[in-house]
């Protein structure tokens, strides 16, 4: 089984009938590049990783998530260190920072078609608190709104969902002070949010880390601080226009390891999966772990 397409049917808020048409899609794609396939629909959280794993073990060279930020990170989670498969994608998610920053094509008959035809290339992977991700993880009030975003109760998906939880969560989020520790320097401060990505954006070109690199070794930890609310808010909106790192309020160190300390436990998110932790964090890069079979858009 060369090849094996992992179809989430809730990311982006599709219908019963289009979650058929995808895995349709899927195999008339594949079946036109001349490889056998097998198309898995998940019905759970952690299915995708447990579903890629097994793929893997059967000798799948190319394993594809269909999905969102989750769907991808539990795929690459069963791929990470492997040297016999790579990860294609195909977006389909609220935010789809990773596909964006690999200039992925949001066709999905054109996207499928280009990782089958792609040559693998080699990304980091980041660890936060024993957990891996691919594109961006974080401690504070991003882990906040990824755990009211993903909330049973929530109705509200894709950017909207994400600038109302934000909008409701700015006015009473209580700021927590972290120890930051890497190779060269260790300071205390009081942050809004510290955030370690491996790409650029939280998604819907949502940009944090503008000088993050997929493949360079590192990831990039950064900090926006809060110094008053006003202050804050007053920056916040430069995630949306781009221009984050002109604020006084934001700092950004690249490393290959760190800690994360705070007097009381941590919520975190790695790709936007929220997560209780404890008091210490250890950071890690695993360079070139992840091999991915994409194309780049026209």
């Amino acid at each position: 089984m060369p090849i094996a397409i992992i179809i989430n049917p809730i990311a982006g808020g599709v219908s019963a009938s289009a979650v058929r048409e995808r895995a349709e899609l899927a195999a008339a794609v594949v079946d036109r590049h001349g490889d056998p396939a097998e198309v898995f629909v998940t019905a759970r959280v952690g299915h995708a990783r447990e579903l890629a794993a097994a793929a893997v073990e059967r000798g799948a060279r190319l394993v594809v998530a269909w999905g969102g930020d989750g769907t991808i990170n539990e795929v690459a989670s069963a791929l990470v260190f492997s040297e016999r498969a790579s990860m294609g994608i195909i977006p389909a998610g609220s935010g789809n920072g990773l596909a964006r920053a690999l200039g992925i094509d949001y066709r999905p008959e054109r996207a499928l078609a280009d990782a089958l035809a792609a040559e693998p290339r080699r990304i980091d992977a980041g660890e936060l608190g024993g957990r891996l991700f691919v594109n961006v993880a974080g401690i504070g009030f991003d882990a906040h709104v990824a755990a009211l975003f993903n909330a049973p109760g929530n109705r509200v998906r894709g950017l909207a969902g994400y600038a109302l939880q934000t909008a409701r969560a700015l006015g009473s989020y209580a700021p927590q002070s972290y120890e930051i520790a890497t190779s060269n320097r260790r300071w205390t401060v009081r942050a809004l949010l510290v955030v370690v990505a491996n790409g650029v954006e939280f998604g819907n070109r949502i940009r944090i880390a503008p000088h993050a690199r997929l493949d360079d070794g590192a990831l990039d930890i950064v900090v926006v601080e809060e110094r008053s609310r006003l202050t804050t808010l007053w920056n916040m909106r430069r995630l949306i226009t781009g221009s984050i790192e002109g604020a006084p309020i934001w700092s950004s160190q690249p490393v290959q390891e760190a800690t994360i300390e705070s007097d009381t436990p941590m919520v975190f998110h790695v790709d936007g999966e929220p997560i209780s932790g404890g008091t210490h964090l250890r950071v890690r890069t695993h360079a070139g772990a992840l091999r991915v079979c994409v194309g780049r858009r026209d």
